[in-house]
């Protein structure tokens, strides 16, 4: 049996749940009576998802200011600080949503420097039924075709294939999407999953216990479209504080921020990809998100809590220019905080498009 490390990576396009399937399996390892650590990463700092999983009690470090492939220094570091404190026998990566050609320049680098240290897991991408569904039957859905490039890289990368949200999806699409998955990325297993029921997970770990295996032929990318899919989706992080003299509901607050910004999103014919809300107060947390303009907002963390302050975090990512999406998200915040009497402190705000990727290392 091996004494390695297993490192286990879960991709996905934004929005497609990879928080909560990291989430699930964390507590499946733990219940297996395994220490396990998560590494999230992002364009920038005020993550959604660091705060989501430390919710939960994880031991969470953030990679954040650029992608895994352009910063494995930065990766490797923050596992190497994990070792210091107590040596984890699992280590979940999420990567940022937007990036593919994670196995040639993150798998295979850590394989060929690293291998004596980690046991590198089959590659596992997420496909999110939204938007995966009209972009593999040709239907289009509010991204540029460079930007559906990328969604399409991811899945050809993937050893394995989860389709999430099954609890959600009636049969017939289910059958549909793998359909189109088989025909269009053949070879490929695909796993059915909810990350919000924890449906399959036990076997989604099964999986993972395999080895990743080194490509035949490296997947080709073309960077240039890449990049310019990338540089399509206005991307937000911001923190901010509220206070007001009388308790309101916290779950109330980040469920009408989201809802607040898909109307905004709506009027200006803008695809969001990912919206995320958190809201935390005296170690109580609550999550709203939305996943794609024709899906519902979700409160997929709720906290029951009344309170008179709360501490706020807004990601988004969406397809619109980053100013734009700064001015809306200023305006729904600033408007939920008049509508409870309270006062509304913006502490940091950065929106902007993502570079272009440059990774450190790529095996060739």
């Amino acid at each position: 049996m091996s004494d390695r490390i297993r490192f286990i990576m879960i991709g996905g396009f934004l929005g497609a749940g990879k928080t909560t399937t990291i989430a699930r399996l964390a507590h499946y390892y733990q219940s297996q009576g395994k220490h396990v650590c998560i590494v999230t990463n992002d364009q920038a700092a005020d993550l959604v998802d660091t705060e989501f999983l430390r919710s939960f009690g994880y031991e969470v470090a953030e990679v954040a200011g650029s992608c895994f492939c352009c910063n494995f220094n930065g990766l490797t570091s923050a596992m190497n600080e994990f070792e210091k404190r107590q040596r984890p026998d699992v280590i979940l990566a999420e990567p940022v949503g937007s990036c593919t050609d994670l196995v040639a320049t993150v798998a295979m680098p850590m394989m060929d420097m690293l291998g004596e240290r980690f046991e590198i897991s089959p590659y596992a991408v997420i496909v999110k039924p939204s938007h995966g569904l009209k972009i593999l039957a040709g239907e289009g859905q509010g991204f540029s075709p460079k930007a559906e490039y990328i969604f399409r890289k991811q899945l050809e990368e993937a050893e394995l294939l989860l389709l999430n949200r099954v609890d959600e999806l009636p049969e017939a699409k289910i059958e549909r999407i793998e359909d189109l998955l088989q025909d269009q990325f053949p070879g490929r297993e695909v796993l059915r999953i909810s990350a919000k029921t924890g449906q399959n997970i036990a076997q989604l770990a099964d999986r993972l216990e395999a080895t990743a295996q080194r490509p035949a032929q490296m997947m080709e990318v073309d960077y240039d479209v890449y990049a310019e899919g990338e540089a399509e989706l206005g991307w937000l992080n911001a923190s901010l504080s509220i206070k007001s003299v009388t308790a309101f509901s916290l779950d109330n607050l980040v469920t009408e921020i989201v809802e607040g910004l898909k109307e905004k999103f709506l009027d200006a014919g803008a695809e969001p990809a990912h919206l995320k809300v958190i809201g935390q107060t005296d170690g109580n947390t609550a999550m709203a998100n939305l996943i794609s303009s024709d899906t519902r907002t979700e409160l997929s963390l709720p906290s029951d809590c009344m309170t008179k302050e709360a501490e706020i975090i807004v990601n988004a990512r969406v397809a619109i220019d980053p100013e734009s999406l700064q001015i809306a998200v200023e305006s729904v915040v600033n408007a939920s905080g008049e509508s409870r009497q309270a006062t509304t402190s913006i502490d940091s705000v950065r929106s902007f498009r993502p570079g272009r990727p440059v990774p450190t290392y790529r095996v060739t």
